[in-house]
Order: C-alpha cells, then structure tokens, then sequence
C-alpha cells in the first residue's frame, strides 16, 4: 500500500507533495532528520490530505499528476480551501 500526500507549511505558505509507503518514517524524515533540500527549508510539515493506492506504479502517477499546474491548481482551490489549516 502506497499513500500519495501533500504536506504544508502554513508559516511559509508552501506545500510539498510525494509519496511513500511509510508516512510516519517520511515525515520524520522531512522535519527532522534529513539535512539538505526544499524540505528541511520550510519546515515544519503538516500533512494536507493522502491518498491511498495499491501499488507504486499508481501513486507515482498521481503524483505526478498533482505536481502539475493543474494539480497545484487542485490543491490551493480545492483541498487547501476545504481544509484550510
């Protein structure tokens, strides 16, 4: 099984999308231990929403899909406003 999330840092105003098949581990990952890259500039993260797929074929498409123009698009007039943190 393989979650497909969107992270946000409400400080900054970012989001950060990925996927994995362990969320606890990844986002240890992202707002503590790994040293260097775009996470670690805006943390801390907090989890926007997932998504569930069966295998990593899958959610590395939808992944791919929301780090479109129109998958951003998505989640700042769709997901972001419905949750808004």
């Amino acid at each position: 099984m393989f979650k497909v999330y969107v992270l946000y840092n409400p400080n900054h105003h970012k989001i950060y999308i990925g996927y994995t098949s362990d969320l606890p581990n990844r986002m240890e990952s992202h707002n503590i231990y790994s040293k260097k890259g775009y996470t670690v500039k805006y943390r801390p993260w907090e989890i926007l929403f997932t998504e569930v797929y069966d295998s990593k074929k899958e959610a590395i498409i939808r992944e791919k899909q929301l780090n479109s123009a129109k998958g951003r698009e998505y989640i700042w007039e769709g997901v972001y406003e419905k949750y808004k943190l």
